[in-house]
This record gives structure tokens, C-alpha cells and sequence, in this order.
């Protein structure tokens, strides 16, 4: 039985650590809370830590949710045009490129033949 309890009060401090976690990632993220608040909320984490956690949780939890929504949003966002960037183009477009290099006489036939090659690879 001793077990079970070690079990319960270590699944109850490690939630208690991950919402601790989660709050100060939330105070250092939020630009529009000024240094002096989040000093205080610090120190009120640090002075009476689970009624403070709790009362954080009801007076600010909706906006702690919006700015989460927002930097994943954000991340997405950022994650999808790299992927764009370092896809490239099509090899439609390349060739059409190339074909438009070829036309305006900027590249020669065999330049154009390894960039239409280059692109089809």
C-alpha cells in the first residue's frame, strides 16, 4: 500500500512541476505583462506556490491559451515556408526559367540542355 501512495504523491508532483513549467514559459512569453508583474507572480510562485499556480490558472488561463494558439500557429506558419523554400520549384518552372535564360541569350544550348536535365534528375 506504501506504493501505491509513493505513486500517487510522485503523479502529483510531477503535474504540479509541469504546470509550474508551463506558467513561467507563459509569464517570459507574454509582451504585454510588465516586468514588475511578472516579478510578482514569481515571487508569488515561490512564496505560496499551489494557490498562486491556481489562481494564475483561473485569472489568465484564457489568455494563455490564445498566445499558445498563436506561437504554434506562428511555428506552423514559419515550418510550411521553409519547406517551401527548400523544396524549390517545380521542375516546370526551372525548365521554364531556363528556357527563358536560353531565349534572352544569357545561357547557351548545351547550358540549357544540363539545366533541363538538372531539373528532370
Amino acid at each position: 500500500m506504501d506504493w501505491f501512495w509513493l505513486m500517487i504523491w510522485w503523479f502529483f508532483i510531477v503535474m504540479y512541476l509541469i504546470i509550474l513549467f508551463q506558467i513561467l514559459g507563459d509569464l517570459f512569453r507574454d509582451r504585454e505583462l510588465s516586468g514588475w508583474w511578472k516579478a510578482v507572480w514569481i515571487i508569488g510562485l515561490v512564496v505560496l506556490p499551489f494557490l498562486t499556480a491556481l489562481i494564475y490558472l483561473i485569472a489568465r488561463g484564457r489568455s494563455m491559451a490564445e498566445r499558445n494558439v498563436r506561437d504554434l500557429t506562428q511555428a506552423k506558419a514559419d515550418t510550411d515556408a521553409y519547406i517551401r523554400d527548400v523544396a524549390g520549384a517545380s521542375p516546370a518552372t526551372q525548365i521554364s526559367q531556363a528556357k527563358a535564360l536560353l531565349d534572352s541569350g544569357a545561357i547557351s544550348e548545351q547550358e540549357f540542355a544540363a539545366l533541363k536535365a538538372k531539373a528532370l534528375a
